[in-house]
């Protein structure tokens, strides 16, 4: 899935705020909003049902807090939502930006429709890369982390106690990848690109990920399998009324890698300077 980035659009304003003390007497979070229009400057509250937007308790709802055109603070759950938009899950399934379902087959051996989940997904930008992969199990245990996370080439240990986050210092594009349950399944932020939720769900001994992609700053011309169907003019080719349509165009997206970003369609380029081998 390739991305191509401009100026910052709402997406990328939601999350522009204050973090402030809570509201006494009830723990309640609250943020300064400073994303310029009609948020600029309030103060948004977390509703009771989900007062915090970290909560210790990984089982529970956090609060959203969305400073951008939305204006408001919501209880959502912490997970990919495998029907929502930017999702890519089970087989996989795809839902795009503008809604559409559509599933992505592939082959290995000869043999048709097999191997198709999602086991690795790699965040490339500026010279970082940031991996999170599915380790393959031969039974699965929900107490054992299955999901594995490198930064630039190096496994990272995400804490369990705490804030229970790993984050990089600071810097232009910050990364955070925080738990969002005690065992397979994190949120990453990595600042003005994206949000996205992964999870390695206890489904069968072939363990893979589910994730949902938020976006931020993209532009008209954003690329990608995914990617695409976030453009304001975008109109699917599939042809309606048949029962399995096929979309082709998978020779635009294929590499020969995780990390290669060689492709007819694809975008992404490394910085001048930048040596395969630091990863």
């Amino acid at each position: 899935m390739g991305i191509s980035h401009g100026n910052d659009n709402d997406g990328a304003e939601c999350d522009n705020y204050q973090v402030m003390t809570p509201l006494g007497g009830t723990g309640q979070e609250r943020a300064f909003c400073k994303a310029k229009g009609a948020c600029y400057y309030r103060t948004l509250t977390c509703p009771a049902e989900c007062a915090e937007r970290k909560p210790k308790d990984k089982k529970k709802k956090g609060c959203f807090i969305n400073c951008g055109t939305k204006c408001e603070a919501t209880c959502k759950r912490r997970k990919p939502d495998c029907d929502g938009y930017g999702s890519v899950c089970y087989d996989p399934r795809f839902v795009g930006g503008d809604g559409s379902m559509f599933y992505f087959h592939g082959a290995k051996g000869g043999r048709t429709r097999d191997y198709t989940w999602v086991q690795a997904v790699s965040i490339m930008f500026d010279a970082h890369t940031l991996d999170l992969a599915a380790n393959k199990v031969s039974k699965w245990d929900d107490k054992i982390d299955s999901l594995t996370v490198k930064w630039n080439g190096e496994i990272v240990k995400i804490p369990t106690a705490g804030e229970a986050e790993w984050r990089t210092n600071g810097g232009e594009r910050e990364v955070v990848v925080e738990r969002t349950d005690y065992t397979n399944s994190v949120r990453v932020s990595v600042k003005g690109l994206l949000e996205l939720d992964v999870k390695v769900p206890d489904t069968d001994a072939f363990a893979h990920l589910e994730t949902q992609f938020r976006f931020k700053g993209l532009t008209d011309q954003v690329e990608g399998v995914l990617g695409k169907t976030y453009r304001p003019d975008y109109v699917s080719q599939v042809k309606k009324g048949v029962d399995m349509p096929i979309m082709g165009g998978e020779d635009k997206y294929c590499t020969t890698s995780l990390h290669s970003t060689v492709c007819k369609a694809c975008k992404f380029q490394r910085p001048t300077g930048y040596k395969a081998s630091a990863y």
